[in-house]
């Protein structure tokens, strides 16, 4: 479902775009109706993937690391499409750690179109 610089990565469990229109200055004219700048329109993918090992975990973040990379996924809009993308925060909850070998209850980041 998913590739990042055409490497396929885990499907996430939960993975949902974002469209977004990016404005430049708007304005409301004397008539209060708005005059409006579109400057871009812009994708977030929200993803989110269940427990992981630590192999599993470290492999989908080491994925996203660089600055910006390019990604594959499925657009609603578009169809199969790849942008350049850079990644936000990135979450992973340990969920256990038994013996010294930790499990981790999923990783969840999003991707932002550059």
């Amino acid at each position: 479902m998913l590739k990042i610089n055409g490497v396929a990565i885990a499907t996430p469990k939960a993975f949902e775009v974002t469209i977004s229109d990016l404005d430049g200055e708007s304005n409301r004219n004397t008539n209060g109706e708005l005059i409006r700048d579109r400057i871009a329109v812009k994708r977030k993918l929200n993803c989110e993937w269940g427990p992981l090992s630590q192999s599993e975990c470290s492999t989908l973040l080491k994925a996203v690391k660089d600055v910006f990379f390019q990604v594959t996924y499925p657009d609603p809009e578009l169809g199969v499409v790849t942008k350049t993308m850079y990644v936000g925060d990135r979450t992973s909850p340990a969920y256990s750690a038994i013996n010294g070998v930790v499990k981790w209850n999923g990783v969840k980041f999003n991707l932002v179109e550059r």
